[in-house]
């Protein structure tokens, strides 16, 4: 049964696409980018279907937080001493699944501007 959220990330919350979960909470998973831009590569999404930050509300202030601190968990947990989160908001800006997500990227140099 369809949870109105038919994006990939949806498919994967819902065992529809096997995903290689490194973390799972009543609020969010995490696992490996199966297109990895680093050595880490990690993505961190709510189970609540919110379509980018832009949609984000106050009452989603405590769910952020811990998407975020769940970020740092892992990248400590992958042995990252430096890491970058990414957090892509519209398709302008590289956003291309429409499940607010937040990437752990690390493993490497990084360099800046990322784009």
């Amino acid at each position: 049964m369809s949870d109105g959220n038919d994006t990939i990330f949806g498919r994967i919350l819902r065992g529809e696409i096997p995903s290689d979960r490194v973390h799972e909470d009543e609020r969010c998973i995490a696992f490996r980018d199966v297109a990895p831009q680093a050595p880490v590569h990690l993505l961190v999404i709510p189970r609540e279907h919110i379509p980018s930050l832009k949609e984000a509300q106050p009452e989603h202030e405590a769910l952020l937080g811990h998407l975020l601190l769940v970020a740092a968990q892992l990248a400590r947990q992958e042995g990252l001493e430096d890491w970058r989160t990414v957090i892509n908001t519209g398709a302008a800006a590289g956003q291309t699944v429409f499940h607010l997500h937040v990437h752990v990227i690390g493993g490497r140099p990084l360099a800046w501007p990322p784009g």
